[in-house]
């Protein structure tokens, strides 16, 4: 873990040498949980995984947000994390039973019950990083709300083990639809 001494001041740098700061401070333990470093330099989370390398954080087209979140039906069982700043709550569940109500996307299986803002959506990202819990490779779609602060993040890998070829292609398919590049 990045320890607080060792943090950049953001203070007074330019959009370019702040992104710097922010990717030097994630490449010093990219281990880290991006919720932690962000609090830790006063940060919405979304600035960190757009500093950190293309290879490792990829923008997906927000605009099928809809279709990206009805792709995870595919994937079976996910890891779902909702933070803010009080609680984490984590799920193990999967992903269907899609419908629309009152500005709300529901997603209503009998094991992943969420009822998402539509309004508090703002931009979705594909990560790839190793995992805080033990280094194994975590791959996840992240989604953000409108002020850089996650939704609401689903693991295809969570840690534990590194990810099947499988896995792994069920991911990089989800990327290739949906990239932005």
């Amino acid at each position: 873990m990045v320890m607080e001494q060792t943090l950049p001041v953001l203070t007074g740098l330019s959009p370019q040498e702040r992104s710097a700061a922010i990717r030097e401070a994630f490449d010093r333990d990219r281990k880290q949980m991006v919720l932690l470093l962000a609090m830790q330099l006063g940060v919405p989370e979304l600035e960190v995984v757009r500093a950190m390398p293309a290879e490792l954080a990829r923008e997906l087209d927000f605009s099928r947000w809809e279709e990206i979140i009805r792709s995870f039906e595919a994937l079976g069982e996910v890891h779902v994390i909702v933070s803010n700043m009080a609680t984490t709550l984590e799920c193990v569940g999967k992903f269907g039973k899609f419908s629309t109500t009152h500005g709300f996307f529901n997603v209503q299986t009998p094991s992943l019950d969420m009822h998402i803002r539509i309004a508090g959506l703002a931009g979705v990202y594909a990560v790839r990083k190793p995992s805080h819990t033990d280094g194994k490779e975590a791959l996840s779609f992240q989604f953000f709300d409108p002020r850089g602060g996650a939704a609401f993040k689903a693991f295809l890998t969570f840690g534990g083990k590194d990810p099947s070829p499988e896995r792994l292609a069920q991911y990089e398919d989800i990327i290739q639809r949906f990239a932005l590049d």
